[in-house]
This record gives structure tokens, C-alpha cells and sequence, in this order.
């Protein structure tokens, strides 16, 4: 049956890693609590979350202008909007020149609220330059795989 197929639990794993504030840090405890294949989910839960990182950066900013002052959509619009806002100008004010180190720590510090949708409409939001934007997001979902990998396999309980 293809829903207890191993190829099943891999698009599962690659589509939570997609999702807005869950991303790799959800996708990596599942794979794990399926016992998939180490490389491969980490891997693919990277690509996952990646995907959507040029797509945010290229037109979020216009979604989320266009729909701030619908009825149905628009609570949420305004609100994705000023969290980006708030985020991109908290992250500006503290790093200064570091902007794009700060960017990378901001999405590979695997916290709630951070990571890669919000690090990239951050950027979008504060017109930083898309090649450097998308390195620095790159490298900190790197980052944040790395951690959940390291917590998963069990690293952190042995240094505490």
C-alpha cells in the first residue's frame, strides 16, 4: 500500500519541511521517528525548505501588500507583514554591517518564529540583495538541519 510505502514518508517529510514555521525542524523528527534513511531525509527535508526561500523573496512581499486590505484574508496578511517588518528591523538594528551573518544565525538558530520563511520576507521586506539573501538562508537552514540532526541523534543530552 502506497501510504505505508517508504516513498510516501519521504514526500511527507519533504512537504512538512515546506510548511511555514514548522520547516525542517518538524520534518526532521518525523523522518527520525520513522526511522527513514539519515541522509536522505536531511537531504530532502533541505530542499524542501529551501524551495519555497526564492519564491518568498520574489513576490510574498506583493501577496502580502495585495491582500492586507481584503475581508477574508486580510488579518492575516497585515499580520505576516508586520512580523516580517518587525523581524527585518530588530534583525537590522542588532546586526549593523553584519546584516547577512545576522540573517544566517536568525534562520539557523532553530527557535520558534525563526527560519527561512521568515528570514527571507524579512530580507524581502528590507530590499536586501537576492543572491546574498539567498546564501545566507541557505547557509542557516544548513545550520538549523545540522542542530536537529545533532538533537535528534541524541548529542545535546550527552553534553547536558
Amino acid at each position: 500500500m502506497f501510504f505505508k510505502s517508504k516513498i510516501f514518508k519521504y514526500i511527507i517529510v519533504f512537504l512538512v519541511s515546506m510548511v511555514p514555521l514548522v520547516e525542517l525542524r518538524g520534518a526532521i523528527p518525523i523522518a527520525e521517528a520513522w526511522n527513514l534513511n539519515k541522509g536522505l531525509y536531511f537531504a530532502i527535508s533541505i530542499i524542501g525548505n529551501m524551495l519555497p526561500v526564492p519564491i518568498i523573496y520574489l513576490f510574498a512581499r506583493r501577496v502580502l501588500e495585495w491582500g492586507k486590505d481584503k475581508r477574508v484574508i486580510g488579518k492575516f496578511f497585515t499580520w505576516c507583514l508586520l512580523k516580517g517588518e518587525k523581524g527585518g528591523k530588530k534583525l537590522e538594528a542588532k546586526a549593523g554591517r553584519g546584516l547577512y551573518f545576522a540573517l544566517f544565525m536568525f534562520v539557523g538558530i532553530p527557535l520558534p518564529g525563526t527560519g527561512a520563511w521568515t528570514g527571507t520576507l524579512a530580507a524581502s521586506i528590507l530590499d536586501l540583495d537576492f543572491k546574498k539573501t539567498i546564501a545566507a538562508v541557505m547557509a542557516g537552514v544548513l545550520l538549523a538541519g545540522l542542530i536537529m540532526l545533532a538533537i535528534s541523534f541524541g548529542i545535546f543530552e550527552v553534553i547536558f
